[in-house]
């Protein structure tokens, strides 16, 4: 195996391990953007429930206050039927009727509030169908996800253990030290020359000597002999070219 295979080899390993790590970033922010989903439903459905609780309330509320007035018209009936004058029991009687008037609105306000629920009843239900069928859902989804992520995270760790094998089979350190300064800014680190004298990396056209030098190294290495490195003049990637 010549110096070039064992640095595409091992470079074929990185590119999988590049891949997986990308995935494994990207896997939490896609649940945490199905989780984002749910979230919204669920607040409709807190909103709807508030309302019916609001719709609830306020019919009681409105319930203790007719209660309330019925209490009072029935104190100034009995305290109006122990007055002597009748000043006092026209008084009285003008009071009755305006707590009558306001009992009837009351009531009036009671049954428009009970009119109500029905409809945040329907609310709720709607929501909570809305939710339960999203909730089905995202759970799967998230289920998918961490069963994806249990995956990924084994395949990347036999990865790793691949390329320590493969960093082994590159038998020359200075090859190895250049691709590993390279591999964080550049990538692929290692790519083909054409036979246009073209960088397949940045696809810049390299002046003839470095097509020499390529071609040098390609025999050399066919012959088991040592090779240099050949690198792009414009972006520096490890040129190589078959015979």
């Amino acid at each position: 195996m010549t110096i070039i295979e064992a640095l595409t080899d091992l470079q074929e390993v990185d590119g999988r391990i590049r891949e997986l790590e990308v995935e494994l970033k990207d896997l939490p922010r896609r649940k945490a953007q199905e989780m984002a989903r749910l979230s919204g439903v669920s607040a409709d459905l807190a909103a709807a429930k508030a309302n019916e609780e609001y719709a609830a309330g306020r019919v009681k509320n409105l319930e203790n206050d007719a209660q309330a007035l019925k209490n009072k018209v029935a104190e100034l009936k009995k305290t109006q039927m122990g007055l002597k004058t009748n000043k006092e029991y026209q008084d009285f009687s003008i009071q009755i009727d305006m707590v009558n008037h306001d009992l009837e609105t009351t009531e009036n306000n009671q049954l428009a509030a009970m009119d109500e629920i029905p409809s945040a009843k329907a609310r709720v239900e709607d929501a909570q169908k809305k939710y339960d069928s999203a909730k089905g859902g995202v759970d799967q989804f998230c289920a998918e996800i961490d069963e994806r992520m249990a995956a990924v995270n084994a395949e990347l760790a036999e990865a790793q253990k691949e390329r320590v094998e493969k960093v082994k089979n590159v038998c020359d350190p200075k090859f190895l030290l250049y691709y590993e300064r390279l591999r964080t800014k550049r990538w692929p680190v290692v790519v083909p020359l054409t036979h246009d004298g073209v960088c397949d990396g940045c696809h810049l056209v390299q002046p003839p000597s470095v097509g020499q030098l390529a071609d040098a190294n390609a025999r050399n290495g066919e012959q088991g002999k040592p090779q240099s490195i050949v690198a792009c003049t414009m972006c520096g990637r490890m040129l190589y070219r078959a015979l």
